[in-house]
């Protein structure tokens, strides 16, 4: 069984532009007479890897308790693009992903450094597509990243940010990115894994 660990390590790892950075303070030490050793840390809840719930651009929509699990774990296809993904190019990953096994089209990773438009986010949201994953700390443009939250959280699709897809080969994958369960929350870090399928 191949698996495949594409989350950031938290503290060291790279950060939205303007967010706190995580932090962590050493509250005991069994060096220094400690009966156990004891961390406290504080971070933004999309540093490095991390979902996002509909709630995060949408007021009064679900928090990231609130979303099903199943968005977050089953089948997933990755797929390799460079640049802005355009519309067509959300139409071929998809087509190439259900000829594949259907159920990997149902939520999509993309390895490079890609920017989904806000008409590709169309037709993954006229899709109805559970989760969209990406290497990128937002789904859409770094300086106006709006637009395309609001279609792809507007029509349910749970975001999947911050990934390392660059050792994954393009394929079929069995997905885990359960978040914590932060409880009203808008969303919330993750360690995402992805398994060979078929065990």
């Amino acid at each position: 069984m191949k698996i495949y660990d594409i989350s950031q390590e938290v503290f060291g790892c790279t950060v939205f532009p303007g967010d706190p950075k995580p932090e962590m303070e050493i509250k005991l030490r069994i060096s220094d007479g400690a009966v156990c050793n004891l961390s406290v840390f504080s971070m933004c809840a999309h540093n490095g890897t991390h979902v996002d719930a509909p709630l995060h651009f949408l007021d009064g929509r679900n928090s990231i308790d609130r979303v099903d699990l199943d968005r977050f774990i089953g089948y997933a296809y990755v797929a390799a693009h460079e640049g802005p993904v355009l519309a067509a190019d959300a139409e071929r990953i998809l087509e190439k992903a259900k000829s594949l096994d259907p159920r990997a089209a149902e939520r999509i990773l993309v390895k490079g450094r890609a920017t989904v438009t806000a008409e590709a986010a169309k037709v993954f949201a006229e899709r109805g597509i559970k989760l969209f994953g990406n290497e990128s700390q937002t789904v859409g443009p770094e300086n106006a990243p709006m637009e395309v939250h609001l279609i792809m959280l507007g029509a349910e699709i749970v975001l999947l940010e911050g990934i390392r897809l660059a050792d994954v080969p393009e394929g079929v994958w069995f997905l885990h990115a359960a978040p914590l369960n932060l409880g009203g929350a808008e969303g919330a870090p993750c360690r995402a894994t992805l398994v060979s399928p078929g065990l």
